[in-house]
């Protein structure tokens, strides 16, 4: 609102003076994001099926009690992220016209902003609203960061302490004190994991890093989900190997790639390995694949009793019927 305020509600307005301030009107072409057909194809892929494997939209699916009421709760959520998607374009431009020419918000001597690129929208709150306003905007950006940060820990580490050790691991026999012990040293570690990371990608691009992000929840979560509901060939063997091997497909080629191998490490992105940007096209493709090849060579007597269940977890899932019910804590 008060972007477009200073432009009088005219997109027009907006879009003309940002491509008077640049003196070029490429800002209105596709990003430096995508620089070939395949990133663009990849990111696509990325964005379209990462967002249903991200875990917040995951998360979903076991709070609800039947696909109806799980395509409300999934309806709501990427309601509220597809409206910020929408509004960024305007941040964007909205940076260009009031941050960008104001040398309040510049170093003169780099020839960028205070804080680099991704505080651009930190300086137009500032430059729209005042001091009152930015402190607003830091105090929502800095409460959204702990929000994400905690609440992705948790999960990590009920993953890590339940889901891995308690059922797989111990084989659903686990020691309550041993589990909790388990899911405090899985908190530690990822909190110091994503320390790392965030000091290593300091001065990336966020939109980057937010590309990466949906890959991999594209290779690794995505594929398993969809052959899950839709796939009655589809065993544990199949998606545990073929989950691994998108997700480890994803972080090789991330790691190979221009941005880790060639600006990182070697200081230029044209030295990188995998010449793309974004793996997500490969590493989907052989989440899928791998998924297929290693259920259909699954003959054990497990894999043939999953398929014999698929039918009634269908129904399950489209009903609610037979569906567990909440648990104390």
């Amino acid at each position: 609102y008060m972007i477009m305020n200073h432009v009088g509600f005219s997109f027009e307005t907006l879009f003309s003076d940002a491509i008077h301030i640049k003196g070029t009107d490429a800002i209105m072409s596709p990003g430096g994001l995508v620089s070939d057909p395949i990133s663009a194809i990849s990111l696509g892929i990325a964005l379209m099926f990462g967002t249903a494997g991200l875990p917040h939209i995951l998360m979903r699916f076991f709070t609800v009690s039947d696909a109806k009421e799980a395509r409300k709760s999934v309806f709501y959520a990427t309601g509220f992220i597809g409206y910020f998607y929408i509004l960024t374009f305007i941040i964007g431009f909205g940076a260009i016209v009031l941050v960008s020419t104001n040398p309040q918000y510049l170093d003169i001597a780099k020839g960028t902003l205070f804080g680099g690129n991704n505080m651009a929208a930190i300086h137009l709150s500032h430059a729209v609203g005042g001091d009152l306003f930015l402190g607003f905007i830091s105090a929502v950006a800095f409460a959204t960061i702990l929000a994400v940060v905690s609440g992705l820990t948790l999960a990590g580490a009920s993953a890590i302490s339940h889901d891995l050790y308690a059922n797989v691991f111990a084989r659903g026999v686990a020691d309550e004190m041993k589990e909790m012990r388990i899911s405090k040293y899985a908190t530690i570690a990822l909190g110091m994991l994503a320390i790392l990371l965030g000091i290593i990608f300091e001065n990336q691009n966020i939109a980057f890093m937010v590309g990466l992000a949906f890959a991999i929840a594209a290779s690794a979560n995505f594929p398993i989900l969809f052959l899950s509901m839709y796939w009655k060939r589809l065993t544990t063997r199949g998606a545990v190997i073929g989950g691994t091997l998108g997700l480890a497909t994803a972080i090789i080629l991330v790691l190979l790639g221009p941005i880790v191998w060639g600006e990182i490490i070697n200081g230029d992105a044209t030295k990188a390995i995998f010449p793309y940007k974004y793996p997500a096209l490969f590493s989907v493709s052989v989440a899928f694949i791998a998924i297929w090849f290693f259920s259909i060579t699954d003959k054990s007597d497990t894999a043939k009793e999953e398929i014999k269940a698929y039918e009634d977890q269908y129904v399950r899932s489209q009903t609610g019927i037979g569906a567990q019910g909440a648990i104390s804590h």
